[in-house]
């Protein structure tokens, strides 16, 4: 009997250590957003050695593998290093979408320079994945080898490494384009009337550092329906609203913020929307978005067809097709009030 009542005390202190440990997991895991590196442990440094490449762990649902070590396994384009572009225009695309890219090519992407200025495009990806992922590859390599535009890293692309790809993205401008004065993220559904934005970033009333504009939410609410699509919990994100950020649709960016959103990146646990989480990164460095000089500039649901005048006014729109993006950039040119 009394080995019996040994075994079981054992066991009940077995179990009561392990509700313990488990107790303390769900307290940390429930913290806010916030996010600490371990003491003494650079965990993230664009110019780190493999070495010191933080062990990767599951980011779970909400957030995604970053920061980490990914590296560029094709980047052959001239741009930033032998040229100096005022503005470049910064293509996420996913590495099958092909058609996308060569539109943007003969369209928006093809305005090489703006009154004086030099402007060029840079497409984005990661890895391709699907059964067809290494004659995706192929195809890829194949493809830069002709326009010589593309950069990839070795992330697999997915929507929800989205983050992943802007960060890395930021990565590829702070090693290369330091001397030039901005850069766009937009998206490949996207018309650009690029005229239109040299010409805001040229007006002496834009800010030429600690710059950001676009279409600004400055109320995002933090969605709590678990069947909404961008769900976040409470343990994620206590507060009831995201900082304000411009939507990841199209937003310009002065080519100072890059280096000053990784320098702290690291204290903030990345969330797989990517564009709430650079207005995250914003609140940490003090910095406000800018709402542009007229919110027509930015139109993410837009009333299709456009008129002749609000071509003629528009910097970034979404587009239903690749027929309508080519309509626009064609009657763009000739559009007036």
């Amino acid at each position: 009997m009394d080995r019996r009542i040994r075994i079981l005390k054992r066991i009940l202190i077995g179990a009561l250590g392990s509700m313990t440990v488990f107790f303390i997991y769900v307290n940390v895991a429930g913290q806010s957003g916030r996010w600490q590196p371990p003491p003494h442990k650079n965990v993230f440094s664009p110019s780190s050695s493999p070495s010191a490449e933080a062990q990767w762990k599951d980011p779970g649902p909400y957030h995604v593998a970053y920061p980490r070590n990914y590296k560029f396994i094709m980047d052959d384009t001239p741009t930033c290093k032998s040229t100096t572009p005022f503005l470049i225009l910064m293509v996420p695309v996913a590495p099958h979408d092909r058609a996308s890219r060569d539109a943007i090519r003969k369209t928006w992407g093809s305005d090489k320079e703006i009154q004086g200025k030099l402007v060029e495009t840079i497409f984005i990806v990661g890895l391709p994945g699907g059964a067809d992922a290494e004659l995706q590859q192929v195809r890829l390599r194949k493809e830069n080898q002709e326009h010589h535009d593309l950069i990839q890293s070795n992330f697999q692309d997915s929507y929800r490494n989205l983050t992943i790809k802007t960060m890395v993205m930021l990565e590829w401008l702070v090693k290369h384009c330091t001397q030039s004065s901005f850069f766009i993220k937009i998206d490949s559904d996207m018309f650009l009337n690029v005229p239109n934005l040299v010409k805001l970033l040229l007006d002496p009333n834009t800010a030429q550092e600690n710059y950001m504009t676009g279409l600004v939410w400055w109320h995002s609410p933090i969605l709590r329906n678990p069947f909404n699509k961008f769900y976040m919990p409470r343990y994620v994100i206590a507060e009831p609203e995201y900082p304000p950020y411009p939507l990841g649709m199209a937003y310009v960016v002065s080519l100072d913020l890059p280096k000053k959103i990784l320098s702290v990146s690291p204290q903030i646990k990345p969330i797989y929307i990517e564009d709430a989480y650079l207005g995250m990164c914003l609140k940490q460095l003090g910095i406000s978005p800018t709402d542009p000089p007229d919110q027509n500039m930015f139109i993410v649901t837009p009333v299709h067809p456009l008129s002749s005048c609000s071509l003629s006014r528009v910097i970034a729109v979404m587009t239903t097709s690749i027929p309508q993006m080519t309509e626009y950039w064609w009657r763009s040119k000739h559009a007036q009030c």
